[in-house]
């Protein structure tokens, strides 16, 4: 162990939150071991279109939108550190985010949540949003269908490059002293008593004093050999890359979905959202949808042959929150997954909180509401 203080973690899953994880804990002094099935962010992680967008998810205050904007304030110094660290570039970018109105039912919600910005201060619980009208909307964003009814923008809503992320803090973790193990896949947990003691691989038993459980819709599985029914679960989504020769702006949301114009001079077009169990294959019917959605958004788009496309399976849960923390009636376990579509949005948050629970000190509040407690559970003994 690197440190007498701290235990010895492994993090079961290199995704972006596993590798977040490892990355606080190693910067700690704490030994810490990814071990990853196949490619470190070979799953969701390196599917995603990389934004970082609070407001997707949820428009009312609490503490689920607490969460994702303090992790997205912590994206500028995370950039920073990780290209001193690594000399990976995550491509942070400013994009913004412009929200638009096809129809009236959209231009409406778009106005309420125009109107009650007074409910979303800038500052530490919100973010700034303009309203804006149609001839101001085009002149923002030339390449709008002309039939947009308005659009909110949303300025502080950014991007990353989520692969690049993802590496950049698995090589990070590594240079603090963490170990990564690529291509090797969990096959049961060590149990003595009502305690986790290290995990059961193909090369063998690898001990340790905690593990994190952070393997994405995989999760719910390895809980269920402690006996634990934690209600996570795949949900596929499905993307196009397109030609940027007349990309956007700004990250364009609508009602069916998104275009993200990304560093490398493509337009990542997404999603699907799909309960299809763990199939992550892409379908001529999903693909369909979504170069429609690119043409009826941005039609100078959505003109141009796509020319990639994949899928990816995010991690769900039953109430849309994620799960962090201590597994409960288990000692030397926790969980990180359910984080869903924001996973790359919640990694720095989830990496802090998750790392400091385990080397102890004081309980962070922040991590009280998405506990697994608030869920039943019958763990074996």
């Amino acid at each position: 162990m690197a440190s007498n203080r701290f235990p010895d973690v492994i993090v079961v899953g290199g995704g972006v939150v596993g590798c977040a994880i490892a990355y606080c804990l190693a910067r700690e002094g704490v030994r810490a071991d990814v071990v990853e099935r196949g490619e470190i962010g070979g799953e969701a992680s390196g599917a995603a279109a990389g934004m970082l967008a609070p407001l997707a998810e949820v428009e009312d205050a609490g503490p689920f939108r607490e969460l994702c904007l303090e992790s997205l304030r912590m994206f500028p110094a995370l950039a920073a550190t990780l290209r001193e660290e690594t000399g990976i570039d995550i491509e942070y970018l400013a994009s913004g985010i412009l929200r638009v109105a096809l129809d009236d039912a959209e231009e409406r919600r778009l106005r309420d949540l125009a109107a009650c910005s007074t409910c979303l201060p800038a500052g530490r619980h919100g973010l700034p949003l303009h309203w804006l009208n149609p001839d101001d909307l085009r002149a923002f964003e030339p390449g709008l269908s002309p039939d947009v009814r308005g659009g909110l923008y949303s300025p502080e809503e950014h991007q990353v490059n989520a692969d690049r992320l993802t590496q950049a803090l698995a090589r990070a973790a590594a240079i603090h002293g963490a170990t990564l193990r690529r291509n090797l896949r969990i096959s049961g947990l060590l149990m003595r008593n009502c305690r986790v003691t290290g995990v059961r691989t193909p090369d063998g038993d690898l001990a340790a004093g905690h593990v994190v459980l952070a393997a994405g819709p995989w999760t719910g599985k390895l809980a269920a050999s402690l006996g634990v029914d934690l209600p996570v679960f795949p949900v596929r989504g499905q993307m196009l890359a397109l030609p940027s020769r007349r990309a956007p702006r700004h990250i364009l949301w609508g009602s069916a979905g998104y275009l993200v114009p990304k560093a490398n001079g493509l337009v990542f077009a997404g999603a699907t959202v799909e309960r299809v169990g763990f199939r992550r294959r892409t379908t001529a019917a999903g693909l369909r949808g979504l170069a429609a959605m690119a043409s009826t958004l941005a039609p100078r788009v959505g003109v141009f042959a796509p020319v990639d496309s994949w899928a990816g399976l995010r991690p769900g849960s039953a109430d849309g929150l994620p799960l962090l923390g201590p597994l409960p009636g288990w000692e030397g376990v926790s969980v990180a997954t359910g984080h869903y579509r924001n996973g790359i949005l919640l990694s720095p948050v989830t990496g802090r909180l998750v790392a400091r629970s385990i080397i102890g000190g004081p309980p962070d509040e922040a991590l009280a509401p998405f506990s697994p407690a608030r869920f039943s559970y019958s763990p074996s003994a």
